[in-house]
């Protein structure tokens, strides 16, 4: 690789791909193999300049947990443009307002768009699999640190998710710590089951493959236990999966029957799975190691990541920063809290991000000084390990008492009977605000509201509570709060008017 290109990300992973380097697609059996990977990604890179597209340019790429796509997404990359990956069956319903937000001039799928919005959009389209090329056929573009690689979508569970400019060298420092954070080797091989389109997933893919290993590609977890036949049947080492994805395994599978020998590390991110949860997965896996990690988009992918060995001790903790990261919890004057003290998290280091496009005004407040402004609450002990206390709008005032939605959730789901609890705000004439109450139960156990009520705090008022079988959940598996919301007002408002 020329010096020219040791900024380029896709270049740079392309450089690092070992003889176990290979994309596989669990389902149907098709296999990028390592002598390969280098001319597919060239190739589409070769086809995509060949199209009219110039360095600096967007492309929307349909991602469908299909090997394919995601070598589109890194040939895009490493020719240069600006790749901007969208789950695919989102395409249809807001690729158009897409298109334009992000002035994109191309849309690559992998078997066509049936839907006329590109047409209508001007975009070239393009599909499927280049015609192959030799590695080198192209060299790779030249490409600055801050110069921008990747539009990701946030994956927030509020409001519309916003777009983040991700720059090469963004993506560089954070697989790079990532890797060492998991002690990756050459030999892994990762079952994804998260989408490219989400950063969690696009780190997944990253790591594996900057690393030397491979990745398995499965979009099957409707049936869970063939996602898992197919972790044993490709020995992958690396499992990755957001909360609903442990809680259905837990409930839904035969995963606690199930062996996997050559399985090394679970990873879990996208939000907080209950520590009870957690418990069930080391007993479970006393020899696979659990990582318990945070991060958001506007950092690349990863914050902060807790060693597996750590987790008896630092029970509930998010773990350290990342090695190259610095934080700061500091208070609404942004005065540095000390240790223990609960404050806004604040952090800094070559994986921030520029800012989000076209969006000057959630720039300025959220990217400040090199600081990313998370908006989520913390506490660091003496060690500095991280406990998220909740989201800074997450809370809401019961006589005149703050009270976090997430600690609410998380001492309802460590009670007897409950395996999972999504909790919202109503107005109340008395208190102000009041919890409605959305419970799992856990197998086959009956909760009673009243019940309930007794084991919580005094001061909490609770409106009502609702027994569901499921939870409302964004396609990246976090609750969603504003469906959680709209239900909560309902069913608030039809129990004031049968009373």
């Amino acid at each position: 690789m020329s010096r020219s290109a040791e900024c380029n990300f896709a270049a740079r992973l392309v450089a690092r791909l070992g003889p176990r380097s290979e994309l596989l697609d669990a389902q149907s059996g098709e296999r990028f193999a390592a002598a390969e990977l280098p001319a597919i990604i060239t190739s589409f890179a070769a086809s995509f300049t060949a199209a009219g597209l110039q360095r600096g340019d967007r492309v929307l790429i349909g991602c469908n947990l299909r090997p394919l796509s995601s070598l589109a997404y890194l040939g895009a990359m490493f020719g240069g443009l600006v790749a901007v990956p969208v789950n695919e069956t989102a395409l249809a319903g807001s690729g158009d307002a897409l298109a334009r937000k992000t002035r994109a001039r191309a849309l690559w799928t992998e078997q066509g768009t049936p839907a006329d919005w590109a047409a209508r959009c001007g975009l070239m389209q393009l599909e499927g699999r280049p015609e192959p090329g030799e590695p080198g056929a192209i060299p790779a573009a030249s490409c600055g640190e801050d110069e921008l690689a990747a539009l990701m979508a946030t994956s927030g569970s509020t409001g519309e998710p916003r777009l983040v400019q991700v720059s090469h060298g963004n993506l560089i420092a954070n697989t790079e710590a990532i890797i060492r954070s998991q002690g990756l080797g050459g030999d892994e091989r990762a079952m994804l089951i998260l989408p490219v389109s989400y950063c969690f997933g696009a780190s997944v893919l990253h790591t594996h493959l900057y690393q030397g290993g491979g990745v398995v590609f499965d979009r099957r977890f409707m049936f869970p236990d063939r996602v898992l036949q197919a972790v044993a049947q490709f020995e992958c080492t690396t499992f990755a999966g957001v909360p609903t994805v442990y809680n259905v395994l837990l409930r839904r599978s035969s995963l606690l029957r199930t062996h996997l020998p050559r399985l090394k590390r679970f990873l879990q991110a996208g939000g907080g799975l209950a520590a009870e949860r957690i418990d069930e997965m080391r007993a479970a896996f006393a020899g696979t190691d659990f990582y318990v990690m945070y991060g958001q988009t506007e950092a690349t992918a990863r914050i902060s990541c807790l060693e597996p060995e750590r987790w008896e001790q630092k029970r509930g903790s998010v773990g350290r920063p990342l090695d190259n990261l610095t934080v700061a919890i500091v208070d609404e004057n942004g005065n540095a809290l000390p240790t223990g003290q609960v404050g806004e998290l604040l952090v800094k280091g070559p994986s921030i991000c520029s800012g989000y496009l076209d969006d000057p005004d959630e720039t300025q407040s959220t990217f400040q000084n090199g600081w990313l402004r998370t908006g989520d609450l913390a506490r660091r002990d003496e060690e500095g390990f991280l406990w998220i206390e909740g989201r800074k709008k997450a809370f809401l005032k019961i006589r005149g008492t703050r009270v976090s939605v997430t600690e609410v959730e998380d001492r309802v789901t460590a009670l007897p009977g409950v395996y999972e609890c999504g909790a919202c705000a109503v107005d109340h004439p008395e208190s102000g605000e009041a919890l409605v109450l959305f419970i799992v139960p856990d197998g086959g156990a009956k909760l009673a509201a009243d019940e309930l009520r007794r084991k919580l705090p005094a001061h909490w008022t609770l409106d009502s509570v609702r027994l569901v079988s499921e939870l409302p959940k964004t396609s990246t598996g976090k609750i969603a709060r504003s469906a959680l919301s709209a239900l909560g007002k309902e069913l608030s408002c039809s129990k004031s008017m049968t009373e």
